[in-house]
């Protein structure tokens, strides 16, 4: 059952950038159109003046980029480190990080958040540049690249300053759905995780990902539409394929999974995606906590510069990483 109430308006940041962003027709545009779409969007995340936006960083961390060299291919990752060495030599907790936008998005939209966790924890966050679902990319590659970043990291520890007894994944929006299913291939072969967030998930891409409650409530919210859902469900299940393998929500088994933070905005389309994964985690025994949002919609987490609640649910995280990390 649905917890938003119609009454409920974004802050009026959003809802201005809303009016001043025309959303675009998804079910006319042709697959090159959709690449130059992601593209731009993509660099006008990427530009200083977004941040404005986007939030400014941490300024105890460093970000850079780095290539990561997988048997078959290469994948950039970009890695917030603390400034400031650590006191003591041994490795740092390893955050893996999955942005999300499905068939938009980059590691740079997180700037804010990944470097806080990287000098507040503090711990070495790693954010993978993923390969983005288009009509020749499903959406099991960037499940495939979340899973082979963690695993090359975790088998070069040392290299990478972490200490692989004590890593989290974390996810947002399409990106949850990355951390949750390595959550449970990690159950399954190793490594064990110490703890799983998910932020605004994503986790149903089968027949019934449009039938909660708060899809139609908040169908045409200013951050997501249910038009742009199912472009994304279109684009990264492709005719043929099971949509249960990946969606976290039809898993045959989730318990013996590690403790979880799934956050909720509440003016969200996919608001009751992550209260539904809740109450499955609860059933099977897996720990689990819910944080919701109120007034706070689709992807508040990467834009702190219009939604003040985005601090406050950053703050969560931070707090709840640092006591499951903790060594």
């Amino acid at each position: 059952m649905s917890h938003t109430t119609a009454v409920q308006q974004p802050p009026l940041g959003i809802r201005l950038l809303h009016i001043l962003r025309k959303e675009p027709d998804y079910p006319a545009m042709s697959v090159e159109e959709l690449v130059a779409f992601r593209d731009a969007q993509n660099r006008k995340v990427s530009s200083g003046l977004a941040r404005v936006i986007t939030g400014f960083p941490d300024r105890g961390a460093t970000i850079g980029w780095q290539q990561v060299a997988l048997p078959d291919r290469e994948l950039p990752v970009r890695v917030y480190r603390r400034s400031r060495k650590p006191v003591r030599a041994a490795g740092l907790p390893l955050v893996l990080h999955v942005h999300g936008g499905g068939f938009v998005g980059t590691a740079v939209q997180c700037d804010w958040i990944n470097s806080h966790l990287a000098a507040q924890l503090p711990a070495v966050v790693v954010s993978v540049e993923h390969r983005l679902v288009d009509s020749e990319t499903p959406l099991s590659a960037a499940v495939d690249d979340g899973w082979d970043v963690l695993r090359h990291v975790l088998d070069h520890a040392a290299k990478w300053g972490v200490d692989p007894a004590r890593v989290a994944v974390v996810g947002e929006s399409a990106g949850s759905m990355v951390a949750a299913l390595a959550a449970i291939r990690a159950r399954e072969s190793g490594p064990s995780l110490r703890a799983q967030v998910l932020v605004n998930p994503c986790v149903d891409l089968t027949s019934t990902a449009m039938d909660y409650p708060s899809m139609k409530e908040y169908a045409d919210s200013p951050t997501l539409t249910r038009t742009r859902l199912e472009l994304f469900r279109r684009l990264a299940v492709p005719q043929g394929s099971d949509p249960r393998e990946v969606s976290p929500l039809y898993a045959d088994d989730l318990s013996g999974l590690p403790p979880a933070l799934v956050v909720v905005p509440t003016l969200d389309p996919v608001a009751d995606h992550g209260r539904a994964y809740v109450h499955r985690l609860r059933a099977a025994g897996t720990p689990v906590q819910l944080t919701e949002h109120h007034r706070a919609g689709h992807a508040f987490i990467s834009m702190p510069g219009l939604v003040p609640q985005a601090k406050a649910a950053r703050e969560r995280i931070t707090a709840f990483l640092r006591d499951q990390l903790a060594a």
